[in-house]
């Protein structure tokens, strides 16, 4: 396991029934806001962008949301409300570890946006 210590992690973000079917229309609200935008490119290669937690592969699991915070040098609760629409619109997934949510890019929603996009534009 990746993070040492913890031994269970649950993926919360399959219970999510949005990301099962992605609404272009939260995606593109989720996507009209500067500082969402700019996470979910920081998250396409998060070891560039964030300073890690010990024993976390961002690569893997991702980043939490005191790592956005100092990131973008916004409160807590504006960073946790700016990932909870990402992850509502399909972008991001989520994995809890012990006290920690971590946060990832959904690449494979990712892939149907640009593929919708390349139909439907």
């Amino acid at each position: 396991m990746v993070y040492e210590g913890i031994k269970d992690h649950i993926d919360i973000s399959q219970n999510v029934d949005i990301i099962q079917n992605m609404d272009p229309i939260e995606v593109f609200k989720a996507l009209s806001n500067e500082s969402r935008l700019q996470i979910l490119q920081w998250l396409k290669e998060p070891e560039k962008h964030f300073v890690p937690h010990e024993g976390v592969d961002m690569r893997e699991i991702g980043v939490c949301v005191s790592q956005v915070t100092d990131k973008l040098n916004m409160t807590q609760s504006t960073a946790s409300q700016y990932l909870s629409i990402l992850q509502r619109a399909g972008l991001i997934r989520t994995e809890r570890i012990g006290k920690y949510t971590y946060y990832k890019r959904n690449e494979e929603k990712i892939s149907e946006l640009a593929d919708f996009l390349n139909q439907k534009l």
